[in-house]
C-alpha cells in the first residue's frame, strides 16, 4: 500500500529547512569550523568591482566575500554565484584542488556568507570566474532565504505577501533587486538635495522633535510626557517654527531635512512618519522659491539620474524647462465654471460646492471648500511640474497677503503627475498680524477643529525680535523619491514603514 501524502504548511515546511540547517551548523562545530567564530575577512575588491576589472585583474589572485545565491554541485566540481551589495560574481571550486575542504560544500546553504581567494578567469560560456584555491564560511543563514526563482525570462520572488514585504523590509532588499534600487535612490536623492542647499549658501541645522506644542502645520500631532520635567510634550508636525527662531538670531539661509509625525491616516501617498525638507532665505520671495524649486529638481535629477527627462507611460516631463504657473482660483473656475464671487461668504461657497457635487463639513471655511474643489477637479489635471499660486487666506496662517486681494496669499504649492510636491511662502515677519492670525486659530481650535495651528506665544516673541522678509520651502522627501523613481507608493520608498501587526 502507498503511504499517505503530508501536505506541510508553509511554517511547517520552514520549521523543517530551518532543523536541517540547524543540524549542519552543528557538524560545522563539530569540525571546528564555526563560521559565528569568524571576525574579519579582508576583501581586495566588491563582487561587481571584480567583474568590472576583469581585463585588468585576470589571472591575478584575488579575494571576495558575499552571500551564497545559487550551488551547481556536479561531484568534482561545483559552481556558487555570490552576490554583495554591489552585484553578483560567480565561483570555481574543483575537488582535487581543495580536498577534504571539498566536502564541507554540503554544509553550506543559500544565504550564507561565503570567502573566497583565486584568481578570475572567463568560462568557455564567457562567464567571469573566480577559481577559488580557499574558502571560508563567514556566517550561516539558519532562516532559508526566498531568493527569486528565474526560468526563461520569467522571474518568482518569495515574498508575495506586500505587508511582510514592508514588515521584513531586510528580506525585500535581499531578494527584490527593484525595491533596493528604489531606495537606494532615496538616499541618493537626500544626499544630493543638501548638496544642492549647500552648494547654494544654506545652513543645515538640527531642531527639536519633542516640543511642549507642535505648530507649523495643519495636523495633529502625538503625544507624550517627559517624566524629567512633569511636562506634557508633543512630536513635530513641522520644522517651520524653530527654523524661523534661526532667522531672528541671524542665520540668514537654514534649512534640515528631518523626520515629523502627524496623527493621521496611512495611504499610499501618506505615512504618520515621514521626511520633511523645511528651509528659509531671508531677504527672498516667492518667485526666489520658485527658482529654487526649479534648480533643485534639475540638480537631482542629473546628479542622481543623468538625465532631466523622465517618462511615466506615455508621458514625458523634462526638468530642464521652466514650471508652469496657475492661479488657484482661476484654475479652479476653468475646471468647474464657478466664479470668484461665489466664495466671498461660507454660505454661498457651501452652495457652490454643493452645485458640483462636492460634500463641505462643518469645519469648513471658503478658503477650505476652495482648497478641497482644487483637489477634486484640478490636481489630477497637473501632470507637468505645475506652481499653483494665490491660496486663500485662511488655510496660510504664516504667508503673507496678496496686495490687492485681501483674502488670498502668497504662497504656491508645486506639483507633479497629480501629486502635491511643494508648498512655498513669501512668509509673514509681522508679529502683530501674526498674533491676531493665531487669534482667529483658536477660535477654530475652539469650535472644535483639532488641525487648528495652536497659539504660539514664544514664536510670537521671537518674532518682535525682528524677522527680515523671507522666502519659505518646504518639499516632501518621500513624494519627491515617489515621483522620480516611479513608486506607487510612499511605502515603497520608506526603509521601514509602519504596517499592521502580523497577528
Amino acid at each position: 500500500m502507498d503511504e499517505p501524502t503530508i501536505h506541510l504548511s508553509i511554517e511547517e515546511e520552514e520549521n523543517q529547512l530551518v532543523q536541517a540547517r540547524l543540524h549542519k551548523l552543528h557538524q560545522l562545530r563539530e569540525q571546528s569550523n564555526d563560521p559565528f567564530v569568524v571576525e574579519k575577512f579582508e576583501c581586495d575588491y566588491g563582487l561587481q568591482a571584480a567583474h568590472d576589472q576583469f581585463e585588468s585583474l585576470e589571472g591575478q589572485t584575488i579575494r571576495v566575500a558575499g552571500r551564497i545565491f545559487s550551488v551547481r554541485n556536479m561531484g568534482k566540481a561545483c559552481f556558487i554565484h555570490l552576490m554583495d551589495a554591489s552585484g553578483k560574481l560567480q565561483i570555481y571550486l574543483r575537488k582535487d584542488e581543495m580536498g577534504d575542504a571539498y566536502d564541507q560544500i554540503d554544509l553550506w546553504d543559500i544565504g550564507d556568507f561565503l570567502g573566497a581567494q583565486g584568481f578570475l578567469f572567463r568560462t568557455k560560456t564567457g562567464e567571469i570566474t573566480l577559481h577559488a584555491q580557499q574558502t571560508q564560511l563567514l556566517s550561516k543563514s539558519v532562516r532559508p532565504i526566498p531568493f527569486p526563482k528565474e526560468k526563461g525570462e520569467q522571474r518568482w520572488y518569495g515574498l508575495h505577501d506586500i505587508e511582510q514585504r514592508y514588515r521584513q523590509r531586510y528580506l525585500d532588499l535581499l531578494t527584490n533587486p527593484d525595491s533596493r534600487q528604489v531606495l537606494i535612490a532615496r538616499s541618493r536623492i537626500i544626499a544630493e538635495t543638501r548638496r544642492f542647499l549647500e552648494g547654494e549658501g544654506f545652513l543645515e541645522v538640527e531642531t527639536p522633535m519633542l516640543q511642549p506644542m507642535a505648530g507649523g502645520a495643519a495636523a495633529r500631532p502625538f503625544k507624550t510626557r517627559l517624566n524629567a520635567l512633569d511636562m506634557d510634550m508633543q512630536l513635530r508636525i513641522s520644522l517651520e517654527l524653530y527654523l524661523k527662531r534661526l532667522l531672528v538670531g541671524g542665520i540668514d539661509r537654514v534649512f534640515e531635512i528631518g523626520r515629523v509625525f502627524r496623527n493621521e491616516g496611512i495611504s499610499t501617498r501618506h505615512n504618520p512618519e515621514f521626511t520633511l525638507l523645511e528651509l528659509y532665505q531671508a531677504y527672498a520671495n516667492l518667485e526666489d522659491m520658485m527658482s529654487l524649486v526649479e534648480r533643485l529638481f534639475l540638480h537631482v535629477a542629473e546628479r542622481v539620474f543623468g538625465t532631466t527627462r523622465f517618462e511615466f507611460g506615455e508621458t514625458i516631463i523634462d526638468f530642464s524647462q521652466p514650471w508652469t504657473r496657475l492661479d488657484l482660483v482661476e484654475a479652479v473656475q476653468e475646471r468647474t465654471g464657478l466664479t470668484p464671487d461665489q466664495f466671498e461668504t461660507l454660505e454661498s461657497a457651501r452652495k457652490a460646492a454643493d452645485s458640483v457635487g462636492l460634500a463641505s463639513e462643518k469645519r469648513d471655511s471658503p478658503g477650505i471648500i476652495l482648497e478641497k474643489l482644487l483637489e477634486k477637479f484640478v490636481e489630477p489635471t497637473l501632470i507637468q511640474p505645475t506652481f499653483v499660486t494665490g491660496y486663500p487666506l485662511d488655510t496660510s496662517p504664516f504667508a503673507k497677503i496678496i496686495a490687492d486681494r485681501p483674502n488670498f496669499t502668497r504662497r504656491f504649492e508645486g506639483y507633479l503627475l497629480g501629486r502635491e510636491m511643494s508648498n512655498a511662502f513669501s512668509e509673514l515677519n509681522d508679529p502683530l498680524e501674526q498674533r491676531e492670525r493665531f487669534e482667529r486659530q483658536s477660535e477654530l481650535r475652539q469650535l472644535g477643529d483639532e488641525e487648528a495651528h495652536p497659539y504660539d506665544e514664544d514664536f510670537i516673541h521671537s518674532m518682535e525680535y525682528g524677522m527680515p522678509p523671507t522666502g519659505g520651502l518646504g518639499i516632501g522627501m518621500d513624494r519627491m523619491v515617489m515621483l522620480l523613481t516611479g513608486a506607487a507608493s510612499i511605502r515603497d520608498v520608506i526603509l521601514f514603514p509602519l504596517a499592521r501587526n502580523a497577528d
